[in-house]
């Protein structure tokens, strides 16, 4: 949700044309979060002045707006701070006033873009009020701006631009990532991250001397170690940022030029570089008007580690692009033969029948002793929990429960030391996963993160995990990282039941039908040209649809109805058949269409007598069975899949209902990378 993109240049020439360019392309990158106003604010004549340009709608309309009203597009910059901003409303109207950057006062003395939602900002407002400031805006992020300035004015400007900042955050509660610029401190851009991501690429002419920065602590005083004061910066810090960038300020070699992209997503800088660092919570990351960055902890020594390491990103361009495909989405349905092989290769020893997990492999005793385990996920991530729940106890004989992140903090649930807590996201920084992970880390409990993002919240904080491999998914609805998801716990299950004799013969099965299940899914995907058939000639005009399924089909049925209804904004609903009779048969009559998952395992009588249920009560069933099922009706409709191993299974019946979620989608003339209301990664509760 929302997306932060700052560009910064030093000793280097750049038009403004050029920064614009920058920052609208880097904003565009991240459209996929979810928004609804775009905005940004660039230099003016000179880097005491602060432009704002905000619009309502998409980047484009943005583009529009700063090709109409900017002026002067050849001036040039040796130096610059520029930022850009996503917004997805939570406090007021999409409006361009309560669109990003918000300033402090009409003169931009400080200006903020923000990721987050600040909770306590009524009290900070009412208490600002009270001092005679007047606002502007309905956001919460106003007040930050406001706050900056009146510290910086109480102070009467005896702070530096990051003591301002650590001040503001020392006031502040709740989830942020910010980017802060000022026409006090000419040059100068400041980020600071508390529960939203945020990470800094770094781009120079010579290549990088080291692979860190160190991370300068609070003093016992209170104050920070800043330019300012300078003297107390311990000395390796001092070499360490020289060293870096070739900036020795000891000697007369000239400084050489170094750009740096702040951005709440990988996908915003890997076209600029792939050198990057992650901001952890409570970071605060000072860029000087020597082109030295900085980075600052809020409080004295918290026991976080004392540097941060320069990570190179594996993302690719290419990758991030649409390529042939009209739509991000349906290149991402299309990809998952590869997904499904990178998410397996290297982990899966198919002579052998093995599954080595290396990010599990020195806790796998641990995990095989504990008490229970905890799936705790959101949306389409809890989806693939509940299709590999049935094969985790079957495999390893441990209690499993599942449970919505939002719906565990409601609770409190109780967590103990022997329990082992899994928690599964795509992005890693899903907000309520993360508060979920931490108030079990907080009681002891080992936790296990599954996520498709290095370098994310997740990834960094859980004691162990795996990572999924799907490569980037920017389309909203998540296809492929569900089937990667689903495999990921699937090989878990494997690799922790290597202790057990008795399912020998299981697993053999299983990892057998993981050799062939690339290929399997190929032919899966054949059926899209039936899928566009069966929305535009049945589907695209009706109301509402069902979606029934029992055992181990239960998810897919969730998940299928999850993808139509947050695509084609029809009403849809996944029921487990086994509770057809307890209410949703009510719904059943001829103008009801009727998904029914019928694939051939232990379950498969007992759907053939939901399919009766519903054929008895004029209901229009459209069944997805195996391609060798002879049984179906020829009367009633049928979708035909491969067959493999149950517990896969579910795998090949998703991609189906994949297709025709998109293809309804398209009917509906909606947009289907970008569904109205809904953001890819939803960062905050």
């Amino acid at each position: 949700m929302c997306g932060i993109f700052a560009y910064l240049s030093y000793f280097s020439e750049n038009t403004r044309r050029q920064i614009l360019d920058t920052l609208i392309g880097g904003i565009a990158r991240m459209e996929y979060r979810g928004y609804d106003s775009a905005g940004l604010a660039i230099s003016g004549e000179s880097e005491s002045e602060i432009l704002v340009y905000k619009q309502v709608g998409k980047v484009a309309a943005l583009r529009e707006l700063v090709n109409n009203e900017a002026t002067d597009f050849d001036k040039k910059y040796t130096a610059q701070t520029s930022m850009a901003h996503t917004r997805w409303a939570t406090h007021g109207q999409p409006t361009t006033y309560n669109s990003h950057p918000h300033r402090s006062d009409a003169n931009n003395e400080f200006t903020v873009v923000h990721n987050g939602i600040i909770t306590n900002y009524k009290e900070i407002r009412i208490l600002l009020e009270k001092k005679g400031i007047r606002f502007e805006t309905e956001t919460d992020t106003e007040v930050v701006a406001k706050l900056a300035k009146y510290i910086y004015d109480s102070q009467r400007g005896k702070l530096n631009f990051v003591e301002v900042i650590k001040a503001v955050c020392k006031e502040i509660e709740g989830a942020f990532a910010f980017a802060f610029k000022s026409t006090h401190f000419p040059g100068e851009l400041v980020g600071a991250r508390r529960g939203s991501p945020l990470l800094i690429g770094i781009k120079t002419t010579n290549k990088l001397d080291i692979d860190y920065f160190d991370v300068e602590f609070a003093d016992e005083l209170g104050e920070s170690n800043t330019i300012a004061n300078m003297e107390k910066v311990p000395a390796y810090a001092k070499r360490a940022q020289s060293k870096s960038f070739g900036n020795d300020t000891s000697s007369s070699t000239q400084q050489q030029p170094v750009e740096y992209f702040l951005a709440s997503d990988p996908a915003a800088i890997v076209e600029h570089t792939k050198k990057v660092l992650y901001l952890e919570d409570d970071d605060i990351a000072h860029f000087s008007p020597t082109g030295d960055l900085r980075i600052h902890r809020l409080r004295r020594d918290d026991g976080m580690s004392s540097f941060r390491s320069i990570m190179t990103l594996e993302l690719e361009l290419a990758e991030i692009m649409k390529g042939s495909f009209p739509h991000f989405m349906l290149k991402e349905i299309y990809e998952q033969p590869e997904s499904v092989i990178n998410t397996i290769r290297g982990r899966v020893d198919f002579d052998n029948h093995r599954v080595i997990l290396g990010g599990l492999r020195n806790y796998l005793s641990s995990i095989r002793r504990c008490r229970r385990i905890v799936f705790i996920a959101c949306g389409t991530s809890y989806h693939s929990c509940i299709a590999t729940r049935a094969i985790f106890e079957e495999l390893t004989e441990i209690p499993v429960s599942i449970d919505l992140a939002s719906d565990f903090l409601d609770r409190r649930c109780p967590i103990f030391r022997d329990d082992v807590c899994i928690f599964v996201s795509q992005s890693g920084e899903t907000a309520d996963t993360i508060l979920a992970m931490r108030y079990c880390l907080e009681r002891g409990a080992l936790c296990v993160g599954v996520t498709n993002t290095v370098g994310s919240t997740i990834s960094r904080e859980t004691h162990c995990g795996v990572h999924i491999n799907a490569g980037p998914e920017i389309g909203v609805a998540s296809t492929k990282a569900y089937t990667s998801q689903y495999l990921a716990l699937v090989m878990m299950a494997l690799q922790l039941s290597e202790d057990r004799i008795s399912m020998l013969e299981r697993r053999r099965e299983i990892i057998d039908g993981l050799r062939e299940l690339p290929e399997l899914v190929k032919r899966v995907l054949k059926l899209d040209s039936e899928m566009e058939q069966l929305a535009e000639n049945v589907l695209h005009k009706e109301k509402s649809l069902l979606i029934l399924a029992r055992g181990l089909q239960n998810a897919t049925c969730l998940e299928g109805a999850l993808k139509i209804k947050e695509l084609s904004y029809m009403h849809s609903e996944g029921i487990f058949a086994g509770e057809l009779k307890h209410g949703p048969l009510a719904l059943i009559d001829e103008n009801m269409p009727v998904i029914l998952i019928m694939t051939k395992d232990t379950h498969y009588p007992k759907v053939r007598s939901a399919l009766q249920q519903v054929t008895a009560r004029k209901g229009r069933p459209i069944v997805i069975c195996n391609e060798e099922d002879t049984s179906i009706s020829e009367v009633d409709r049928t979708i035909r899949v491969p067959s493999t191993v149950d517990c896969l299974m579910g795998i090949l019946t998703i991609i189906p209902l994949q297709l025709l979620s998109y293809h309804l989608a398209v009917k509906k003339g909606v947009d289907v990378d970008f569904p109205r209301n809904l953001a890819k990664s939803v960062t905050v509760e």
